[in-house]
């Protein structure tokens, strides 16, 4: 459906399709690759080998992409084997769609209930957008297409270093790096090193034990400060002053 036309031939049955797939494409003038996975099934349903070998080769497809697109069946929810896969693209710093398929085939009040539970578990990638399709009737599959290319875009963006450090100095202002063993971090200097995801390097004093809570409060603030749609961002914390300060 993204494709907009039949590259593959696929039946709606749990675990016909092992192999990964490599589909390249053209959009708008610009080359893309669909890197089409097996779907991951529940373990109870883990019995074969070949089974096993195709969850190994769609985890190992992380490494060749830059936004994933998470399928999940809407009358299955987030399965613990979806939490497990979350996991890995949240830790490969992927951007990240979700996209819950069979929606269609839901009442109201079940897509409040799915709505909701995914709310709770879903807040630890709470980056990521929610989209909700009909994968069988093409519905809601024509939209995901732009944030698609957005999120690829926000994810290789390399942003001014001045930039950076304003909105630092406004986390500062909103809320400064809570005492460890008695020494109040203190962050003075915020570079970007990498994309894929973007990541940051924070400069300071006592900077090498900021706490999760903190790291998460930063992450949270600069993706909504940069506007960042879809897309993580990793974060480095170097004792020391602007290693930059006396370069012209």
């Amino acid at each position: 459906r993204i494709l907009g036309e039949e590259r593959v031939l696929a039946i709606d049955i749990p675990g016909t399709t092992r192999d990964t797939i490599f589909i390249p494409f053209e959009r708008e003038g610009e080359q893309y690759t669909l890197i089409d996975t097996a779907g991951i099934r529940r373990k109870r349903s883990v019995e074969e080998k070949v089974e096993k070998f195709s969850i190994i080769k769609a985890i190992d497809a992380l490494e060749d992409s830059h936004v994933v697109i998470l399928v999940l069946d809407a009358h299955e929810g987030v399965t613990e084997q979806d939490a497990t896969l979350l996991g890995m693209i949240a830790d490969k710093g992927r951007a990240l769609l979700i996209v819950i398929n069979k929606w269609d085939g839901l009442d109201n009040y079940q897509k409040s209930e799915v709505k909701r539970k995914l709310d709770v578990k879903l807040s630890f990638v709470s980056y990521a957008s929610v989209h909700y399709i009909s994968a069988l009737h093409g519905s809601g599959v024509g939209k995901l297409f732009s944030p698609i290319k957005k999120s690829f875009e926000h994810a290789g963006k390399r942003f001014p270093t001045s930039l950076l450090n304003k909105i630092l100095e406004k986390a500062n202002q909103a809320h400064q790096p809570p005492p460890v063993a008695g020494r109040r971090p203190r962050l003075k200097f915020v570079n970007q090193s990498d994309v894929f995801p973007p990541t940051l390097i924070f400069h300071g004093n006592h900077v090498t034990n900021i706490p999760n809570s903190y790291e998460r409060f930063l992450k949270n603030f600069f993706i909504d400060s940069l506007k960042l749609s879809n897309t993580p961002i990793k974060l480095e914390f170097k004792s020391g002053d602007n290693p930059f300060k006396d370069k012209k």
